[in-house]
């Protein structure tokens, strides 16, 4: 069974919600739409206060390359244009909308039928996916119009789907195998014609056995899907790591994976190129899992983009344990921890986790005895130990010769840490003084 070859980590995978079917949250009273959901520049917003809007109508408009079309999650009125905080306190531009009944653009095919024939061109299939404001769903979102474009003088060879899910707690990606498998394949064979190329492969890890089955079940009734089991090994649907894993390629460092041939897109992604391409839908919904070991109920949840996580909890699973410690947007590993619940959700979310106060609780900080541990577990062969160094000495340009960029922030050195030192912590610090250094160069 195939894995990528470098580092890696087994944390306690926690799947607990693994059998909780997709259920619908309900709409709020209110919906803020964030005008930057995605990798890139905020979209521009093209209506105003006291504007008429319907679900799926643009409301914000990409004008700049790096950035994607935000549309509206509700009908309703817009209230204001005003920025607000998003889940991690900073300010962000966004839309007011007070809801007023659930009035659909006419051009959404909102019936139960499967769409399994696309007539349209290559390259008619990206302008769509711009369009419809689609953007990666694993957890960098970026625009899939951009990807999708193969630059000059690239060639694509290998489309490859992420559906790991290696993150411990997630299980959306799960439950949408389990309950849309033919919308899944149907979006990876539109996303195959885009590229043009023979053959797409969907990664899933061996402890998802069910949704491995029912996927290869569904891909014989497809031409060039093929299923990739993959042993289970956290970071495993990190993209470098599922190119490694699938077709034994390397990304060199400072490369992207169109530099070996390779196009990867989440799972979540390619279900959403279904909606986006066979019923010209936008990405105005997204399918999160609420979970948490105290919690008293396991929900895997579909949510329309601006939701507050406060609106999520109250029709899921009530109100928070007096004993939660930390709300966390993602999984244990790469998520971050919510400090503002009256914020909305976005397009990448894929998570409301909620950890109690002792499993959220970090153990104390000790000296490095530099055992070399961190290194071990890097799936990106760097030294994270040397680079907490750097960055305390504030020896930033040491830390970029080191190649401090390639780091994807997986956690795995924090989590083999005897030492509990925040690697990962001081590496996205680093990483971040690097940037503005680079910035200041230019």
């Amino acid at each position: 069974m195939k894995t990528f070859k470098m580092g890696g980590v087994h944390p306690e995978e926690n799947k607990i919600s693994n059998d909780a079917a997709i259920q619908v949250v309900p709409v709020s009273a209110q919906m803020v739409v964030l005008m930057n959901q995605h990798l890139g520049a905020p979209a521009t917003p093209v209506v105003q206060k006291g504007d008429k809007v319907k679900v799926g109508q643009l409301i914000g408009e990409a004008q700049t390359f790096m950035c994607a079309n935000v549309h509206s999650p509700v009908s309703g009125t817009v209230l204001k244009i005003e920025p607000v905080k998003d889940a991690f306190g900073l300010l962000k531009p966004a839309v007011h909308i007070t809801v007023e009944g659930d009035e659909w653009m006419d051009t959404i095919d909102r019936t139960p039928d499967i769409k399994r024939q696309c007539d349209l061109e290559p390259a008619a299939i990206v302008s769509k996916l711009k369009e419809m404001g689609i953007v990666g769903l694993g957890g960098a979102t970026f625009p899939a119009h951009i990807k999708y474009s193969v630059p000059e003088g690239k060639k694509a060879e290998y489309l490859i789907i992420n559906a790991a899910e290696c993150e411990p707690y997630l299980t959306s990606d799960y439950r949408v195998m389990m309950e849309h498998a033919e919308e899944v394949c149907i979006g990876v064979s539109i996303l195959r014609k885009a590229l043009g190329v023979p053959n797409a492969y969907i990664g899933i890890e061996s402890n998802k056995p069910q949704a491995i089955a029912k996927m290869q079940e569904m891909a014989r009734q497809f031409e060039g899907i093929v299923i990739e089991p993959l042993k289970v090994k956290y970071p495993q649907g990190a993209e470098k790591q599922l190119i490694n894993a699938v077709t034994g390629r390397k990304v060199p460092s400072g490369k992207l994976p169109i530099d070996v041939g390779c196009v990867v897109s989440n799972l979540g992604t390619a279900f959403a190129v279904y909606e986006a391409i066979q019923k010209n839908k936008p990405l105005i919904e997204n399918i999160l899992t609420v979970t948490g070991k105290k919690l008293p109920t396991q929900h895997n949840c579909l949510v329309r983009i601006g939701t507050t996580y406060n609106d999520i909890i109250k029709h899921t699973i009530g109100e928070l344990p007096a004993t939660t410690g930390k709300v966390i947007s993602g999984g244990t590993m790469m998520g971050k921890a919510v400090v503002n619940l009256d914020a909305p959700t976005v397009k990448g979310n894929s998570s409301v986790l909620v950890m109690d106060g002792d499993e959220a609780r970090r153990n104390p900080e000790m000296a490095c005895i530099r055992c070399g541990k961190c290194m071990n577990a890097c799936p990106m062969g760097l030294e994270p130990y040397l680079f907490s160094a750097l960055v305390k000495a504030g020896r930033t340009e040491e830390v970029q010769q080191n190649n401090i960029l390639d780091c994807i922030e997986c956690g795995c050195c924090f989590f083999s840490c005897p030492a509990n030192k925040p690697l990962t912590d001081e590496i996205r610090l680093g990483k971040n003084r690097v940037r503005a250094m680079m910035a200041a160069k230019k």
